[in-house]
Order: C-alpha cells, then structure tokens, then sequence
C-alpha cells in the first residue's frame, strides 16, 4: 500500500497538517518539527501525490511560455530565464514554439487551458494591434515583445527604440558615417524590425545623416544564415561602408563569418555591432559589440506579474519597459 500522509505524520509524531506545511515550505515552522518530518518522509518513501493536491487547489504549478522559435537563441535564453524566475514560486515552465505562425499563435490563445496551465507568458510576431482582443481569455496572461500595444493584460517589453538609438550614436562617436543594417523587413509597420530600423534612421537623421536605402540589406527570418546572405549581397553591391548594425546578433554573428572568409578587418576595416547580447556574442571572434535588452528582468517581471493575476490581481493593465545596457566589445572598437 501506498505511503500516506497520516502514516509520515504518525512516524514523525506530528499531526497530517503539520506535514503538510512542512511539505508546502510554510515557514512558521520548528527547525526541529521540519527536520523530524524530512526523516519521515525520507524512512517512509513518502511522495506527494500531485494530481490530488492540483486537484484541491485548482492550481496545475505549471504557466505557460509560447515563443515563435527556440533555435533563435535569444528565445532560448530568455526560456531558460523564465524557468529560474518561475523556480523561485515553485512554478514549473511548459514551452510551446508557435513558429510566428499567425493560427498557431491564435491556438495557444484560444485552446482551453484551465486544465493544464495556471497562467501564460505569450511572446507572439504575427499579431498585430488588432488582434489585441484575442489577449481576452480566462487564463491570466502577460504579453512580452512589441507586436500588441495598450491590450487588455500585461506587456513587458524591450526599449528597442532607446536601445537601437544608443548602438548607432556609439557607432556615430567611433567615426562611422556610412553605417548599413541588416535584417530589415521593407513594408513591416508594426514589428521588432520596423522598430528598430525606425530608431536607426531617426539617430543616423539627428546628426544630419541620410539613412540610405542602398545600405538597408533584407533578412527574412533572423538567422546566421540570413545575416550571412544579407552581409554578402552588401558587399557584392559595391555600396561603400565603414559600419553594420545587425538588428539581433544572429545577424551579426553571420556577418562576422563573411567578413572574416573575405579578410575584412573587424573592426579596423568596418566595426559591426548587434542586439540581444545573446551567450554567443561573448565568445565571437571578435567579441560582439551588442544592446542588451535586460533580458533576465523581463523574465523575472513577467513571472511576478503573472502570479500576482493568478493570485487574483484585478488592478489595471501594466506596461513595462526593460532596462536595457549597451556592452562595448572588440568588434567595434578593438578592446
């Protein structure tokens, strides 16, 4: 027969309710009475019977994290931020990948949750404004990213705009005049690539630069490969440039391959920088210069957010913006 709760609590000499708060971390508990318990359950083979409890409680302990892609590196880092930040409220982290898929981003709105989640971090890339009542369903949501604004729950989101600005203008100090950008999404109006484009033709205008159509290289999705293809079809134009300002580090880190096979100097001969500061950008050749976005904040602030709405948290929408930090590393200036 299986183990119960009653026969650790009749082993440790405690009542069942005693080891139940010890089991659920209570903390007004004896160091001792909690140590006599451990024994018990350690004597006895106790395990917690989960689907019980989840049951009594209506509560799974698992949220949600749907993100369009985890070979993108910087989804992958910020799941693996979002499973710590959950660990600390006993929360475990169930990933979907949605693709940037219009209906599958729709489907992990819409399916029923209750059963399987307590709530949802959603990360979409499809939808746009006028999706934003989609976000209205039963399961306590918090929005990340920038392609729904002002909806009906919470959004924390990178500063793309001040974060972009301020690798141009480093970009702008170092000397560098003819600065070109991968990754752009010619036609995108609400997006991380109209955005960030947006805030690098509008630094490169403040300081009376024209921002160049010639010097705008399309990347589809935002991979090494399509950084590659981006850097290369730039080069082969004949366009001349002495900067590149990738608009993710994927980019970057493929442009850095090409530069490299064709013996362009970094930085000597063109400085190039990125944006996420993923893991990789600190192991490049050269390191990578790059905005990072605060990235375990957003995690660690979405996480909060949404177990306060899971709790009952009735207050009004919240928008949040992330602290971002600009890393100087040797593709820009050598050091």
């Amino acid at each position: 027969m299986a183990v119960t709760m009653r026969d650790v609590a009749q082993h440790a000499g405690v009542s069942p309710k005693t080891v139940s708060n010890v089991m659920n971390g209570y903390p007004y508990i004896r160091e001792e009475t909690r140590l006599r318990v451990l024994a018990s359950i350690d004597a006895l083979g106790y395990q917690l019977n989960i689907s019980a409890r989840n049951l009594k409680s209506g509560r799974t302990g698992i949220i949600g994290l749907a993100v369009p892609e985890l070979s993108l590196p910087y989804f992958a880092e910020l799941a693996d931020a979002a499973i710590t930040a959950a660990e600390k409220h006993g929360l475990t982290v169930m990933i979907e990948q949605t693709g940037a898929v219009r209906e599958r981003e729709l489907a992990a709105l819409a399916r029923p949750r209750g059963h399987l989640v307590d709530g949802l971090l959603f990360s979409p890339l499809a939808l746009g404004p006028d999706d934003a009542e989609h976000l209205r369903t039963s399961t306590p949501t918090v929005l990340l990213g920038e392609r729904i604004f002002h909806g009906p729950v919470d959004h924390v989101m990178i500063d793309n705009v001040a974060g972009t600005r301020a690798a141009v203008q480093h970009l702008l100090d170092l000397g560098r005049r003819r600065i070109a950008v991968l990754g752009t999404h010619p036609g995108e109006i609400v997006g991380t690539a109209a955005i960030r484009y947006g805030a690098y033709a509008a630094t490169l205008a403040e300081v009376g630069l024209e921002p160049l159509p010639e010097l705008a290289a399309y990347a589809g999705p935002w991979h090494r490969s399509t950084g590659a293809e981006a850097m290369t079809a730039l080069l082969e134009s004949g366009q001349k440039f002495d900067a590149v300002l990738g608009l993710n580090d994927t980019l970057a880190l493929g442009a850095l391959r090409v530069l490299a096979q064709r013996g362009i100097r970094v930085p000597d001969d063109l400085a190039v920088a990125g944006f996420d500061d993923i893991d990789e950008a600190r192991y490049s050749t050269p390191t990578l210069t790059t905005v990072d976005p605060g990235r375990a904040q957003i995690a660690t602030t979405a996480v909060e957010l949404l177990v306060e709405r899971m709790n009952g948290d009735e207050s009004g929408q919240r928008e949040i913006v992330a602290q971002y930090q600009l890393h100087v590393r040797e593709s820009t200036t050598g050091q």
